[in-house]
């Protein structure tokens, strides 16, 4: 096993390495015996903060961005106004997980259309891996199509009987 000196020396081009060696909080204490050399490395310069150039959504919660984040999709359309209104609310809350969580079905859609209209037909049977269900659980598959026809059904004849009224 390689000393903390040839870590040290090895990992040095990577900003902020062992940023969580805090010895007040580290969960193998119990597990671990310390010889006091284990910590010096903590004496760092906190490095540059990632540039945000894109939209970033952050919790109420958190004053500051996080040192670092990923940004390959900035919220978009339906699904970013979403979610964008679901930050407004605190972690804790409904108001916050489950419009993200509607905002993720959402975007599948938006997807699916995105797909259509650049001209591939995405095949739904084959990426949803309903062919390996059907080859191994086709009980389970046709259970599934039978319930989403039933609730598809019951909002269709629900939404007709508002419209007669």
């Amino acid at each position: 096993m390689e000393n903390i000196e040839d870590m040290k020396t090895r990992f040095s081009h990577i900003n902020g390495w062992g940023v969580d060696a805090d010895p007040e909080n580290d969960p193998t204490y119990p597990l671990k015996h310390y010889t006091g050399d284990d910590h010096e490395r903590l004496g760092w310069e906190r490095p540059e903060l990632q540039k945000a150039d894109t939209e970033i959504l952050r919790s109420p919660e958190r004053p500051y961005l996080t040192a670092a984040f990923g940004t390959p999709n900035p919220p978009t359309r339906l699904s970013g106004a979403i979610r964008r209104r679901a930050f407004k609310h605190s972690e804790s809350t409904y108001a916050h997980w489950l419009p993200l969580i509607l905002a993720d079905r959402v975007n599948v859609v938006e997807g699916f259309i995105d797909d259509i209209r650049k001209g591939h037909f995405p095949n739904i049977f084959k990426e949803k891996g309903w062919k390996a269900e059907w080859k191994y659980k086709p009980r389970r598959l046709v259970g599934r199509f039978v319930i989403g026809f039933v609730l598809i059904s019951l909002l269709v004849s629900t939404l007709k009987s508002k419209n007669a009224r």
